[in-house]
C-alpha cells in the first residue's frame, strides 16, 4: 500500500472536505439550504458559507495546486478541486453573489457543480 502524503493543515482540510461534501449532496442542499430543516438546534449551513470556506477561509479554490501540502495531498486532488472551482466560477459569474440559494440550485449550471463536487469529494476521501 502506498503512503499518502500528509497535509500541514488537517483541520482546515476537514473543513474543505465538509464543504465539498455539502456541494455534492442535492438532498442536503434542498433540505438544509432552501427548506431550512436543520438537523439540530444551533446548526447552520448554506451555499454562501461553503463558498466562503473554499475561497476565503482556505483559499483552496483560488489556486488548487498551491494548496498541495497544506490542505490537499496531491495533484489529483488539486485537479479535482480545479474542476469544482471552474464549475462554481461559471455559476457565480452567471448569477452574481446576491442570488439566493434556491436560484443557484435551480440554475441549469448547478448539476455541473454537484457533479464536480462529487468527483472532488471522492478524490479527497479516497
Amino acid at each position: 500500500m502506498t503512503q499518502t502524503p500528509q497535509v500541514r493543515l488537517p483541520q482546515m482540510r476537514e473543513q474543505v472536505i465538509a464543504a465539498v461534501h455539502a456541494l455534492s449532496d442535492p438532498d442536503h442542499q434542498r433540505r438544509v439550504w432552501t427548506e431550512r430543516q436543520y438537523p439540530h438546534p444551533g446548526y447552520f449551513d448554506d451555499l454562501t458559507m461553503n463558498v466562503h470556506i473554499l475561497y476565503d477561509d482556505t483559499a483552496v479554490l483560488d489556486n488548487p495546486p498551491e494548496a498541495i501540502g497544506h490542505t490537499l495531498r496531491d495533484a489529483s486532488e488539486a485537479q479535482a478541486m480545479q474542476r469544482l472551482a471552474d464549475r462554481l466560477n461559471e455559476i457565480l459569474d452567471a448569477l452574481g453573489p446576491e442570488a439566493d440559494d434556491a436560484a443557484y440550485l435551480g440554475h441549469q449550471l448547478w448539476p455541473g457543480v454537484v457533479e464536480a463536487a462529487a468527483q472532488a469529494h471522492a478524490s479527497l476521501t479516497r
